[in-house]
């Protein structure tokens, strides 16, 4: 399946978008505030988070979740023109020896990343005040970290240029993949093999009808939402495991993290996390066989991780189901995106239209940061090659887990 790139649009363009949106005339000079809590900024905060095209991995429940299991300290520039808050930057300080690294909090569990901010910002990023305010304040930012460093930025999203392009960096590593969805579900296969689609699934069906069907659940937070996480931990480390792969999610901070999320009350179109599952009924009743992790912002749902159970009904490819599953409710609870996030893998290419490159955009506050920044160029340099290549990329996997013997094919998707 061919994939749409998704491209800036040149900077007239942008210019042009940005004046016909409400209220985006820039308000004057830029100046910043620096923040060591979030607690202060969290009227401001849930403000600018509303705005559509913004992630929600900078949103404030998010990141509210990251502190609270992660600790460490954190740093939150505000933008403020003209009395008001027009951005947010939620950092985390992080040490890589003597360099103090600024990045966006959580960005190691992050599927893209845009900051916070609104369309006067926009404008003033797209005149060069953004990068004038910046260099005014290097002595400032030079207190707290070398290196300010914006990972998983795409430098175009949902037809609006990031108002941080402007400053240095390169393409990550990885893409992520969307499929557009509809309110039809018809109308949203149809931009994929439609026929094919609707033939695995019920090839899907039959074989779990044969061993007593099954239940499409959706977890509210609660008793059935934390269940279902903790099975999730178990079976990602044994399919990390099978594959001898490190465990992503082994550390209990991390796992606090997600805890912390799942238990975030939903809203009808805003939800940090909500866990789906396909659950056995009959002969397996309650077996779980299929999870997945899914979260929303306005129309945009993310797919942030998933995972099977290979020991009952492996043949009748429940990971894949439940993606179909899912995506016919999203259809019709009116979200138009969905995103299966960063990294390339066979399953999100079968399912998605839309390729989106992303970049590490960073910015030195001091000599250090200038070192950091090339060490990371060459770093994002170096995995980008090894991943180019599979064999490669198979044996560095298999040194991370201490295994030496070749992992058994990724068969099913997770």
């Amino acid at each position: 399946m061919q994939l749409h790139f998704q491209t800036a649009p040149s900077e007239q363009a942008f210019t042009g978008a940005a004046d016909a949106s409400r209220g985006s005339a820039a308000p004057g000079p830029l100046s910043f505030r620096l923040h060591e809590r979030m607690e202060p900024l969290e009227a401001a905060w849930r403000a600018l988070e509303a705005e559509n095209g913004l992630s929600l991995h900078q949103g404030y429940d998010w990141c509210r979740a990251w502190t609270g299991s992660h600790g460490g300290r954190i740093l939150v520039v505000e933008g403020v023109c003209a009395g008001r808050t027009h951005l947010l930057l939620p950092l985390g300080i992080t040490r890589l020896g003597p360099l103090r690294i600024a990045r966006l909090l959580a960005s190691d569990f992050s599927n893209i990343n845009t900051g916070l901010h609104t369309p006067a910002f926009r404008s003033l990023a797209a005149s060069g005040e953004f990068g004038k305010a910046l260099r005014q304040a290097r002595g400032l930012f030079a207190r707290h970290f070398d290196l300010l460093l914006l990972d998983k930025v795409p430098l175009a999203w949902r037809g609006q240029q990031s108002p941080f392009s402007a400053l240095a960096g390169l393409r990550n590593q990885n893409a992520s993949f969307q499929l557009p969805i509809f309110a039809d579900f018809d109308e949203t296969l149809a931009q994929l093999n439609a026929k094919r689609r609707r033939k695995k699934f019920r090839a899907s069906e039959r074989r779990i009808a044969a061993v007593g069907g099954y239940e499409h659940i959706v977890a509210e937070p609660g008793a059935e939402a934390v269940a279902l996480l903790e099975t999730f931990f178990r079976q990602k480390a044994a399919r990390f495991e099978a594959m001898g792969l490190p465990d992503a999610f082994r550390s209990e901070e991390t796992r606090n993290f997600f805890r912390a999320l799942v238990a975030v009350p939903h809203a009808r179109e805003t939800y940090p996390l909500r866990l789906h599952a396909v659950r056995l009924k009959g002969e397996h009743e309650g077996h779980i066989v299929a999870i997945a992790g899914m979260s929303r912002k306005g129309d945009h749902a993310i797919c942030q991780f998933g995972s099977i159970d290979e020991t009952v009904a492996a043949d009748a490819s429940p990971g894949e189901m439940l993606f179909f599953l899912i995506i016919r409710q999203l259809c019709e609870d009116g979200a138009r995106l969905f995103d299966f996030g960063i990294g390339d893998q066979p399953y999100k290419r079968s399912w998605c239209t839309l390729e989106t490159t992303q970049h590490d955009l960073f910015w030195a506050a001091s000599t250090a940061g200038q070192a950091a920044a090339a060490l990371h160029r060459m770093k994002t340099g170096a995995k980008r090659l090894i991943k180019q290549n599979a064999a490669v990329y198979s044996f560095v996997q298999r040194l991370r887990s201490g295994r030496r013997q070749p992992a058994p094919a990724d068969a099913e998707t997770d």
